[in-house]
């Protein structure tokens, strides 16, 4: 799945088969299947309820996750888990935005000043794993991990595996930039902060996904309404491997945007002028193994 928006966050419409080029490896692919794709949305809304961060960080996860309900359709499927300690599927996939509304609205006392991230995430994509279509998770943490089962290699080798595509939205910045503000981070503080960014927005990046990190509530709305409507501007492109190799290992892929004879694409707006644009897509997969023992 493929996104291509310009530099100022517009979805870009009306492509065709031959304005993308897949290489994977670096050597240019065959695309086989294309389509614009308007399908529901399967939709995992992982929430982080902790009571870290004075409990600011559950309040704006509840909080923004609730916006995130105003730009569902009524054919789209959602459910809503937590993570503290461990994951908890709160309300099971549903139509039903209210059900997910009334989960929200429960989360009253986290129990626990822990917030195993890493877990979290994996839990969520084996759950994935079997859900068919254009499925995401939208991660709302603040991407710190206390003390995961999972190491961070251990997560990022699911995230590279799976066909999920993943949002994230940092619900700390606030604090974050407070705390900076008033020297109360120090190195090592500043640090774990640095580290809870890099890892919500890696995990974004390598399935096609998009990171935010607001500072504040003023921006919720229109971010929400990216998540879905990136979903709903996706482009679903197929091909076969040309190496054909079963070997288990990961595979590199890069989407460009070209003219129809090969050359670069230029895109203009309505007064002629030049656009800059972005394509968001999966940076690889892990092939299959041949050795079913594996």
């Amino acid at each position: 799945d493929v996104v291509v928006t310009d530099n100022d966050g517009n979805f870009l419409s009306g492509l065709k088969k031959e304005n993308f080029r897949i290489l994977e490896d670096g050597k240019p692919q065959v695309i086989t299947n294309f389509s614009p794709t308007d399908a529901p949305i399967t939709i995992v809304l992982l929430v982080e309820y902790s009571r870290m961060g004075y409990q600011i960080f559950t309040y704006n996860a509840i909080n923004w996750a609730a916006a995130f309900l105003n730009d569902l359709k009524p054919n789209d499927w959602v459910a809503l888990a937590t993570f503290s300690m461990r994951p908890n599927v709160e309300v099971d996939f549903t139509h039903n935005r209210n059900a997910i509304l009334q989960g929200l609205q429960q989360l009253v006392f986290p129990p626990f000043t822990e917030s195993n991230l890493f877990d979290a995430v994996a839990d969520t994509l084996d759950r994935m794993k079997d859900v068919k279509g254009k499925k995401a998770i939208l991660v709302l943490a603040s991407g710190i991990d206390t003390f995961s089962k999972m190491n961070l290699d251990q997560v990022l080798k699911r995230v590279r595996a799976t066909d999920t595509t993943i949002f994230t939205v940092g619900v700390g910045q606030q604090i974050f930039l407070q705390a900076d503000a008033m020297g109360a981070l120090g190195g090592e503080g500043n640090l774990t902060f640095l580290q809870a960014q890099n890892q919500l927005k890696t995990f974004a990046s390598l399935t096609g996904g998009q990171s935010w990190f607001p500072r504040f509530d003023g921006e919720i709305p229109s971010i929400m309404a990216n998540v879905a409507a990136s979903l709903r501007n996706q482009y679903s492109l197929a091909y076969t491997p040309s190496s054909g190799a079963l070997d288990g290992k990961y595979h590199k892929i890069k989407v460009e945007l070209v003219a129809p004879n090969g050359g670069p694409l230029t895109v203009t707006d309505q007064k002629g002028k030049k656009l800059k644009f972005q394509v968001y897509a999966r940076q690889g997969y892990t092939a299959p193994s041949s050795n079913v023992g594996d």
